[in-house]
């Protein structure tokens, strides 16, 4: 039977007890006062309707359900398409386009849009522990999205070129990825200071940028790309290289279009697929669900991601 036969991708009182589960593994949390386990759920009387899911908090007395103060709040799409796009999106190993949700869910491409920046939002980790503070090698390399914007050309016609800083931790296998507004030593060295930790082993290419920040690190190895030297021992960038291969593919082939103030969002969505992908031991289902768990404390609302479709 396919995951996708579940109750709760079908059902909107499963739907909502699947997401409690997933939210709420100590009992009802209040969302007013942070009690926990402490609520009433309201039942339906004859005739009077009752929003699935809604309790009533025993300490404070306000009302929730378990989609207040999370991605999920205020919205007018049921959750169980909420649920079966929060699944589609992870288990798509190159992500998956808005005009395909639109099709899948049959909802507007304006609701699809905004729905799946909602859930790149909670895909976003936000963590800050440096990579490599066990010693281990961490991988840093940069990339470009986009076209060079052609001498004396119309700017609408081509994209400038989007700089993106991706770091693989090869002993957790955790990516983090970072828009950059420039490439150079002072830019990359202030990011690469702020998550490697200095007892790491940094391995990148023999692009210079990487000197400086190199220095304060307990080692720094650098293959010649450019002599086709791809390895030399455990220094090499083959890890990074094979992370935007699956970016590119997905961003050129699958969303094919970015607006560079969305890009760090699409960024979180590749990140949080590499960073609990299979080889890690995180199937499709408990990917779905570690993103599920990020989606409180985020409220994104239309007008913070900008009213231009990317």
């Amino acid at each position: 039977m396919s995951i996708l036969d579940a109750t709760f991708f079908h059902d909107e009182t499963a739907a909502y007890a699947k997401l409690e589960a997933v939210l709420w593994p100590h009992g009802p949390e209040c969302p007013h006062c942070g009690v926990v386990n402490e609520a009433s759920r309201i039942a339906a009387n004859p005739g009077k309707k009752v929003r699935n899911g809604l309790y009533r908090c025993n300490a404070c007395k306000a009302q929730f359900t378990v989609t207040v103060g999370t991605i999920f709040e205020s919205s007018h799409i049921p959750l169980h398409k909420w649920l079966q796009a929060a699944h589609l999106l992870n288990s798509s190993k190159k992500g998956i386009s808005a005009k395909q949700i639109e099709r899948i869910l049959q909802i507007t491409y304006k609701s699809a849009w905004f729905m799946m920046h909602r859930l790149r939002e909670a895909m976003a980790e936000g963590a800050l522990n440096p990579f490599g503070s066990t010693g281990g090698a961490v991988e840093a390399d940069e990339t470009y999205i986009g076209r060079w914007r052609r001498k004396g050309e119309d700017e609408r016609s081509f994209q400038h070129k989007m700089k993106v800083l991706t770091l693989i931790d090869r002993e957790t296998g955790q990516a983090r990825s970072v828009v950059m507004g420039k490439i150079n030593s002072v830019s990359v060295g202030r990011v690469v200071a702020k998550n490697v930790a200095r007892e790491a082993r940094l391995m990148t290419d023999q692009s210079a940028v990487y000197n400086d920040v190199g220095r304060e690190m307990a080692d720094h190895q650098a293959v010649n790309h450019s002599k086709e030297e791809y390895r030399r021992g455990d220094a090499y960038t083959n890890t990074a290289e094979g992370y935007f291969s699956i970016f590119k593919r997905g961003m050129k082939g699958v969303y094919q279009h970015c607006n560079e103030k969305h890009l760090h969002r699409y960024l979180a969505e590749f990140d949080f697929r590499y960073s609990n992908r299979e080889a890690l031991g995180v199937n499709d289902t408990a990917r779905t669900e570690r993103a599920l768990q990020g989606a409180k404390g985020k409220r994104l609302t239309y007008r913070r991601t900008g009213s231009v479709f990317a």
